[in-house]
């Protein structure tokens, strides 16, 4: 027969080996069990932490983000609009950019179309018939440029929009407000006006 000897116990065995050495199977799988449970227990509060860390953190990256499209989207449009003002700054001086030439030589025309008023369709003069064909090229450039000239007619009602009334006088077979003379003709650049019309102005019948 064989003897069994002293059971031999390792340093270091923890005390729920022990309990399982000297227990039924049953026993042995409930002291695991409430091994597992007590583990978890342990680990709960820790992983909580970390989650809610973890979901902070996540709002905050949303907050920045929501936070940069909405910078985005206003550096977009202002933007835009610069771009929309930098193309109607370029239009308007391709369109008005030619004013201050054409207020210089406005004054010339004006003396041509004075002189040739105190001469005859007719004339034939060299030097007659150079002034008129110059006044026509000159003309002829202003309205490439867009330049027409202002309505102006004796009789017909004042506009302060476009006319400028140098004088007002009593004219009994005038209704008020309507021109009675013209003393230098009025030009529009592009339908916006580049020198008013001077005018005498009816005051009516007294």
């Amino acid at each position: 027969m064989i003897r069994q000897g002293p059971r031999v116990t390792i340093k270091g065995e923890s005390s729920v080996e022990k309990k399982k050495q000297g227990s039924s199977p049953k026993e042995q799988h409930d002291m695991a069990e409430e091994q597992t449970e007590v583990t978890g227990q342990e680990a709960t509060p820790a992983g909580t932490d970390r989650v809610k860390e973890l979901e902070e953190a996540l709002a905050a990256k949303e907050i920045e983000a929501a936070a940069n499209w909405d910078r985005y989207l206003r550096e977009r449009a202002d933007l835009e609009n610069y771009r929309k003002r930098v193309q109607k700054e370029k239009e308007e001086l391709l369109k008005y950019g030619t004013e201050s030439l054409l207020l210089e030589i406005l004054p010339a025309i004006d003396n041509m179309e004075r002189a040739l008023d105190h001469v005859a369709d007719d004339n034939k003069d060299p030097v007659i018939v150079g002034v008129r064909m110059t006044l026509e090229m000159l003309q002829a450039s202003l309205k490439k440029f867009g330049v027409t000239a202002v309505a102006a007619e004796k009789g017909s009602p004042f506009d302060p929009a476009l006319h400028q009334a140098m004088s007002q006088v009593d004219c009994p077979d005038q209704p008020a407000n309507t021109i009675v003379d013209i003393y230098q003709k009025g030009y529009l650049l592009n339908e916006r006006l580049l020198r008013p019309a001077m005018v005498t102005v009816a005051c009516g019948a007294k």
